[in-house]
């Protein structure tokens, strides 16, 4: 039986999963949660111990990769290989997070000397990034786990040093809550806080979590619609929060007259556009919904060759294979849109659909053609000059990414200018599905790919969401924080007196 204090609530967060939940209301459920979390001590835990423990999460997941497949395969319907392989990215973000951690720079550390000379005077500063407090993480459909219950959110949510608290997705909920107890025991074998991390399932406990006012930001990846209803909840609290959001992206791709000027490199370009956006039946962020291509280039008898091979796939959940349907469907009746390929559809399973339009058509209803068909979908805009061309990329909205399939030596300046400013990435001659994990990704974009453009939710800088600064100004030596201490004891990268400072194993470099 576990030990509790006054309040009920087992001590630093040490209170399993399970039986205890039962018949709780959804407000209780979300406050018991959160108050664990609060309570884990994770904040104040050293980043050489935050560092450890993601790591022993990590050598958790892995020893139970077996299981952990079979469970999500049978939930998802995605197959073995692909899952196999997001338990390895999953793995590795979280050790990639306890790099970061370790490495320090993320701090922002940034120490000014007193000057009196100055007017007005410079008293002593001393300034860095801190966490938080409890941060919301709630769970994507399309990963069940680089993207869920220990997704790039929770990773670096957790290496802030800020516990969170998890809204498990519907579509795998036995995934879910099994990979939540393995990485608690895993806190537990390590020493860790085991309160650090919660779990709530359910809609009602999702809005709650979200209006609970010792939630201090919340991570979504989802759909827009619900997604903007989080948001405005986050914003409309007595005390608004964060909402860091990544909604719907189109993600458009242009094809270059000079990229496909023979039928060898037509029919290249259009083999890549086939695998990218049926890949795991087109349920990616970054599925190249929107493609611009040349007129008369033989481009859509190209894609409709490629696609022959492609294999039907039962998609995710039942809401989202219906609303695949719905959205596909709406677009193939339209009396602007021309059906290029459709793929025969059985029950439950999904087939590739690909529609056409004019550049001109597409500029008259826009509003239309950019909304996300989630599933393997995508739709041609036929451009016949440089003018229509750019009269259709002026009215494209926010997307995580942007590509450009162009002839080697070409000069995309122009285009790539104008793609940058409404794309998180720009990708040139490669396909977008595929989000490596590292210091210079960037994974987001303007509305409606993200809330907040200006943050990632994968790579270094993802850390950055669930920090904020603060400033020591004139402060006894007793109350910093050891990582700006005189001396630099920890050794981590810091701005000096205006000059950037960077430890090394044997000797300080300051970089002017």
């Amino acid at each position: 039986m576990t030990n509790t204090d006054a309040s009920g609530i087992a001590p630093r967060g040490e209170r399993a999963l399970g039986d205890d939940r039962v018949g709780l209301t959804a407000a209780n459920e979300v406050e018991l949660a959160v108050t664990l979390a609060a309570s884990s001590g994770l904040d104040v835990a050293t980043r050489a111990d935050r560092g450890r423990w993601l790591r022993a999460i990590a050598d958790g997941v892995e020893a139970h990769r077996d299981e952990l497949v079979a469970l999500a395969a049978e939930e998802t319907h995605l197959s073995a290989a692909r899952l196999n392989g997001e338990v390895t990215r999953t793995a590795t973000q979280l050790r990639f997070f306890a790099d970061v951690v370790d490495e320090g720079s993320y701090l922002e550390a940034t120490i000014d000397s007193p000057d009196p000379s100055l007017v007005p005077p410079r008293p002593e500063l001393r300034r860095m990034l801190r966490p938080l407090g409890v941060v919301a993480v709630f769970a994507a459909s399309n990963f069940p786990f680089a993207f869920s219950v220990l997704g790039g959110d929770t990773a670096s949510a957790l290496a802030a040093g800020c516990p969170v608290v998890v809204k498990a997705h519907p579509g795998h909920p036995r995934l879910s809550r099994r990979i939540t107890e393995i990485a608690r025991s895993a806190l537990s074998s390590a020493g860790g806080p085991v309160g650090a991390l919660q779990l709530v399932e359910g809609m009602e406990q999702g809005t709650e979590l979200v209006a609970h006012p010792r939630v201090t930001a919340v991570g979504f990846t989802g759909s827009t619609r619900g997604g903007r209803a989080l948001f405005d909840l986050a914003n409309g609290r007595p005390a608004p929060i964060p909402f860091y959001g990544e909604l719907g992206s189109i993600n458009p791709v242009v094809v270059t007259r000079a990229a496909v000027a023979t039928p060898a490199e037509v029919a290249g370009v259009a083999a890549g556009l086939a695998g990218s956006f049926t890949r795991d039946g087109g349920q990616y962020c970054t599925k190249p919904g929107l493609v611009f291509v040349p007129e008369g280039a033989g481009f859509e008898a190209a894609l409709v060759d490629a696609l022959g091979a492609a294999a039907p796939q039962r998609l995710l959940t039942d809401g989202i294979a219906a609303a695949f349907d719905r959205g596909s469907g709406a677009l193939a009746e339209r009396d602007d849109a021309e059906v290029v390929f459709a793929g025969e559809r059985a029950a439950d399973i999904a087939a590739p659909v690909v529609v056409a339009t004019t550049a001109g058509a597409f500029v008259a209803a826009h509003e239309t053609f950019l909304e996300e068909c989630f599933g393997p979908h995508t739709v041609l805009v036929r451009y016949g000059s440089d003018e229509q061309l750019a009269a259709a990329l002026d009215v494209l909205e926010g997307s995580l990414t942007a590509s450009i399939q162009h002839a080697p030596g070409e000069d995309v300046a122009a285009l790539a200018d104008r793609l940058v400013r409404v794309a998180g990435r720009l990708v040139f001659n490669g396909w977008p599905t595929g989000v490596a994990i590292a210091w210079g990704q960037h994974h987001g974009g303007g509305w409606p790919a993200t809330t907040a453009s200006v943050h990632t939710s994968v790579g270094a800088t993802a850390i950055r969401r669930w920090l904020t600064p603060a400033t020591w100004q004139d402060a006894p030596a007793a109350v910093l924080p050891p990582e700006l201490a005189d001396g630099n004891p920890l050794g981590v990268p810091r701005r000096e007196d205006g000059a950037l400072v960077v430890p090394s194993s044997s000797v300080e470099r300051r970089v002017e």
